[in-house]
């Protein structure tokens, strides 16, 4: 499970030809214990997350959406990927 990112404690994945899972483009988030999977909208889609921290994703999210969006296509077709940039 590739680390995509990660900031203020968060860690974002993506796994590769991950589209039986939850039969959307997603990816998951981790903090303190907790994980959810999320949309490419910042939704959660499966899981529980802290508030506070869902709010960074979703922002995370917004503010990254188109990679998002190329990071899942490329992940899907093969096993390369690349990193995004956190919340600073």
């Amino acid at each position: 499970m590739p680390l995509i990112s990660q900031f203020y404690g968060i860690i974002i994945n993506m796994y590769f030809k991950d589209d039986e899972h939850h039969h959307l483009p997603h990816f998951h988030a981790r903090y303190a214990g907790s994980s959810a999977s999320f949309d490419l909208d910042g939704n959660i889609v499966a899981g529980d997350f802290p508030k506070k921290q869902t709010k960074y994703v979703v922002a995370w999210a917004d503010i990254h959406k188109d990679e998002l969006a190329a990071l899942w296509e490329t992940m899907q077709s093969d096993e390369q990927y690349f990193r995004i940039k956190g919340l600073e």
